[in-house]
């Protein structure tokens, strides 16, 4: 039924149940899985009006960009191990300075994707009670369909 899954996680538990499902839904379909971990790039401040704003350093943005890279990096040896442990392999990709949903629908499309597994919501303060803001883009815009876990 499906051949090339996408799995998304920002290493939050929703997430993990997500990554969790679809490795076993890739396991019983002997589906191709490709596993994503998107981080949004560093948030700069312009300012306006009497308001100075902040303009990060070039090293700010390089220990930014590094932590980034160092968290996506565990989130996804965490999937890699979760992957090891059924007996399936899958490619790993760490997508910088993008915003999530476009970065998850974007790879869905470039990798021949047919299916989409990912949490219901994420990491963001009280948005996280409903489904979230990136699973809602990535269902409203998208055109792969997509498994939601809660």
């Amino acid at each position: 039924m499906y051949a090339h899954i996408l799995l998304s996680t920002d290493g939050s538990d929703i997430a993990r149940k997500g990554i969790k499902h679809g490795i076993a839904l890739a396991k019983a379909l002997n589906a191709e899985v490709t596993v994503i971990a998107v981080t949004e790039p560093l948030l700069i401040d312009y300012g306006g009006g009497h308001d100075s704003g902040w303009i990060p350093t070039q090293q700010e943005v390089d220990s930014f960009d590094a932590a980034c890279k160092e968290r996506a990096g565990k989130v996804l040896d965490e999937v890699r191990s979760m992957a090891e442990q059924i007996g399936i392999s899958a490619e790993l990709l760490h997508v910088p300075n993008k915003r999530p949903a476009d970065a998850i629908i974007e790879t869905a499309n470039s990798r021949g994707c047919d299916l989409i597994v990912m949490g219901s919501h994420g990491r963001r303060g009280f948005r996280k009670l409903l489904l979230g803001s990136q699973t809602s883009e990535v269902l409203a815009d998208g055109s792969v369909p997509v498994l939601v876990v809660h």
